[in-house]
Formats: structure tokens, C-alpha cells, sequence
């Protein structure tokens, strides 16, 4: 691993803290790969794209095949996009390689995925969904590796010196939801994972509610992989109706899960018809509220608080038309999906970061050294213009690397997932107002 990058100097003093012992177990665990190379998954002569000629070779990973949140889109679409780069003559020249891993939504599956990158010298890991950044990012640290776009599902992507968002993630998210609830709703109760990352959730959305004045959320904890929500709807119902003289909102926030919790909410919301219901993008989309009846289906009339513009926008047709003439046919590339979307621009950064490069290297070192010097990227109107800079604004709220914190308000109306109101929300001052300790 000659020539990786060392930590950077760029680390806040609470990082300063990152275990050693976690980089020594890296270590450790690469030394058994070496040994046992077959077995790691070791491609002899794949170089990351160090040489004038050899593939420029990345990595995308998410959890597939799981009884949790899966997102197959991303790698799927991923290895379409590296098909579509190819066809039309490389990046630079030079042949782009998609490596993906599967997750499991487990924390030794992504240090495994973390470890066979390395193994495998990628220049970055792009356009990736994990649950588990306290075991990926230390790994990739060493290694002096940029992590490109990650989903934003944990505030580690937004600390980490070599991860590089294009989002504003879950933070973002839950602060515009709960802003725009704050107007709009009485009561509010959310419906969330009883997890380490479900954990960092109610005082997100608490954040917004509290910019509008509006009382902290009703917290309720639930199984992310249960079957049936009965108790946890009928429970929210009656906190959302608790005043009434003001319309009450329950908010799932629960991943795949979402949908089965409004199957159980739309049994139960018979006798409380003046609740609404809020959500996230990535818990819901359009395929979502088709199946679930459309318009006269339990999210009708929902507001939904996504990062980028709504699917049917035309500033997508570009992806999309990569994705009819690369995965046409491939039912897990779903073009409204959030994670594909997020695919979608992460290598859409990428891909710019190694034309800045022209016909010089593309390492790990030079595509992290060229972000890292302001290098402006545009993504069609998708985000605001992105730039990664060593301070960014909301670095005192605890999110050094959120460099994109605009997010977009959606309705459902008619069954139909649309815009409830033209362009981005920035919710910088919400958050940086937040109380997140």
C-alpha cells in the first residue's frame, strides 16, 4: 500500500481521536488477506488506474438480500453506467471499472467491503449505501481512499475528511420535513428505527419543527425488520389526535419498512381521517405510493421532503437515458428510487473530478488532492454547484463535509408524487440552530 495517503490534517480535534486500534485491526486483517489472497478476492495486476493504461477501477456497495432497507439499484446501475462510460470511450481514455459488494446491511459485511476495495486499490468508492460508516470509513482512511456520494444515512459521512457527500443525507432531510410540519401540523409524532442510526432522527426533525415554533416530535421507537406495525400506528394516531383543535402528522421514517408500517396505519387510520402523513424520500417514492393504492391509497396528500427534484423532471432524462440503453429490462434500476438517483450523481462528480485530471494519474491521493482544492462540480441542476471545502459552514453544527444541505418539498397529489413548491430549500441555518448533542 505504498504511496496511499496518510490521515489528513483536515480532521477536526474531536477526530483526532479515531481509534488507532481500529486502523491496527485493518492493518491486521489486510497482512491475513495478503495470505490468503484467493480468498480475498485479490485481482493480480489490477493497479486502481495508477498506469497510463490500466483501467481506472472503483467500487460501489450496498445492502442486497437482506430482511431490512436493500438498495440493488445502486450497484446495478452502477455497473450500467460503467457499460454506458465505456461505450462512448472511457473516462480520459482509459477503461472505468465497477467493482460492487453487497453490504448485508451488516457491520463486518461492510468492513469486508471496505477491506477487498483496499485489496483491490479502487481510486474511490462511489455512489454507496451503508448503514455502518463506523466500520467502513476508518478502513478507507487509512487507505487514504475518498468515499464519493455516500447516501448521507450516518453523520459519519459528514465528518469523515475523505468522504465527499452529495447530500445533505438524513439530516437534511428530517430538518426541511420538520420546517415545513412546523406550519402545518399539530401534534407530530415519528415512527422510527430502534437503531444507532434511527437514534440520530428525532432531534433532526426536531431541529425544523423548533425553527417554527412548533413542540419536539412524539418519539416512537420500532423493529426496522418487523412484519406488521398494528400497535406502533394505533399509538401514533392517538398522540397525533391528542389536541383537537389541531390537525395532527405521523411521520414513518423506517426505510423498506415505511410501506408496512402504512399498511397497518391504513387499517387503523379509519377512525382518526383528519391525520396526515410526512415523510422522507427513500422511504417513499412513486412505485411506492402505486402500490399502495395512489391517490386513494394512505399517502395520499402526504408532504414528502426529498434532495433532488421530483422523477419526472427533466433534468433526469440524462440518467434515464443511460439506463434505457444499459439496463433496460433490469427491474432493480428503479429511475425514481433515491439511491439510484444518488448513484447517479456521485459518478456523475466523479467522472468530472477525472476529466479535471486530463492525461496525468488517477490515484486515490489525486482525486482526494483535486476535491479538496475547491474543484467546482456541477450536476445538471440536479444539486446546487458542489465544492468541498476544509471548512464548510456547518462544520460548528458538527457536519464539516455537508457542502449541499438544499433539499426539495413534495406532495402526493392525485397519487402523484410532485413539487409543492418550485426549486430547493436550504436548511444551513436550521441545522447549524440545531440541538444535536
Amino acid at each position: 500500500m505504498t504511496g496511499r495517503r496518510r490521515n489528513r490534517s483536515t480532521f477536526l480535534p474531536r477526530l483526532l481521536t479515531r481509534p488507532v486500534r481500529a486502523r491496527a485491526l485493518t492493518t491486521g486483517a489486510l497482512v491475513a488477506c495478503v495470505s490468503l489472497a484467493t480468498g480475498c478476492g485479490v485481482v493480480p495486476g489490477v493497479t486502481g488506474g495508477s498506469g497510463d493504461d490500466d483501467p481506472i477501477t472503483v467500487m460501489t456497495w450496498a445492502p442486497e438480500n437482506t430482511d431490512t432497507t436493500n438498495k440493488p439499484g445502486m450497484p446495478a446501475f452502477a455497473r450500467s453506467y460503467a457499460r454506458w462510460v465505456n461505450s462512448q470511450g472511457g473516462l480520459n481514455g482509459r477503461e472505468l471499472k465497477v467493482l460492487t459488494c453487497n453490504d448485508q446491511n451488516d457491520s463486518v459485511a461492510a468492513a469486508r467491503c471496505a477491506r477487498r476495495a483496499i485489496e483491490e486499490e479502487v481510486v474511490a468508492v462511489v455512489g454507496s449505501y451503508s448503514q455502518h460508516a463506523d466500520s467502513f470509513l476508518p478502513a478507507l482512511e487509512s487507505a487514504g481512499i475518498p468515499y464519493i456520494g455516500g447516501y448521507g444515512i450516518t453523520n459519519n459521512e459528514f465528518t469523515s475528511p475523505l468522504s465527499y457527500p452529495v447530500n445533505g443525507g438524513q439530516p437534511a432531510l428530517l430538518a426541511g420535513l420538520g420546517r415545513a410540519l412546523a406550519d402545518s401540523c399539530g401534534p407530530v409524532t415519528l415512527i422510527r428505527p430502534d437503531t444507532i442510526a434511527g437514534d440520530q432522527l428525532p432531534p433532526l426533525l426536531n431541529s425544523g419543527l423548533t425553527a417554527g415554533d412548533h413542540e419536539p416530535a412524539g418519539d416512537q421507537r420500532a423493529a426496522e425488520d418487523a412484519t406488521a406495525y398494528d400497535g406502533h400506528a394505533q399509538l401514533a394516531l392517538q398522540r397525533a389526535t391528542a389536541d383537537p383543535a389541531r390537525q395532527g402528522c405521523v411521520v414513518p421514517a423506517l426505510g423498506d419498512r415505511t410501506g408496512t408500517f402504512m399498511d397497518s396505519f391504513r387499517r387503523a387510520r379509519e377512525d382518526y381521517p383528519e391525520v396526515r402523513t410526512a415523510t422522507v424520500l427513500g422511504s417513499v417514492d412513486q412505485t411506492t405510493i402505486n402500490a399502495s393504492g395512489g391517490a386513494s391509497g394512505p399517502y395520499e396528500g402526504s408532504y414528502v421532503i426529498g434532495w433532488y427534484p421530483q422523477a419526472s423532471d427533466k433534468r433526469w432524462d440524462a440518467m434515464k437515458d443511460v439506463i434505457k440503453k444499459e439496463a433496460f429490462g433490469d427491474n432493480r434500476i428503479d429511475p425514481a428510487d433515491a439511491g439510484v438517483q444518488t448513484t447517479w450523481i456521485a459518478y456523475t462528480v466523479f467522472k468530472q473530478v477525472v476529466e479535471s485530471l486530463g492525461d496525468g494519474e488517477v490515484s486515490a491521493d489525486k482525486l482526494a488532492d483535486t476535491l479538496d482544492s475547491g474543484l467546482k462540480v456541477t450536476t445538471g441542476g440536479l444539486t446546487p454547484t458542489l465544492r468541498w471545502e476544509s471548512q464548510a459552514e456547518l462544520a460548528a453544527a458538527g457536519f464539516p463535509r455537508m457542502v449541499n444541505a438544499h433539499v426539495t418539498q413534495q406532495v402526493v397529489r392525485d397519487g402523484r408524487l410532485v413539487a409543492a413548491r418550485k426549486g430547493f430549500t436550504d436548511v444551513t441555518q436550521t441545522l447549524r440552530a440545531a440541538d444535536l448533542v
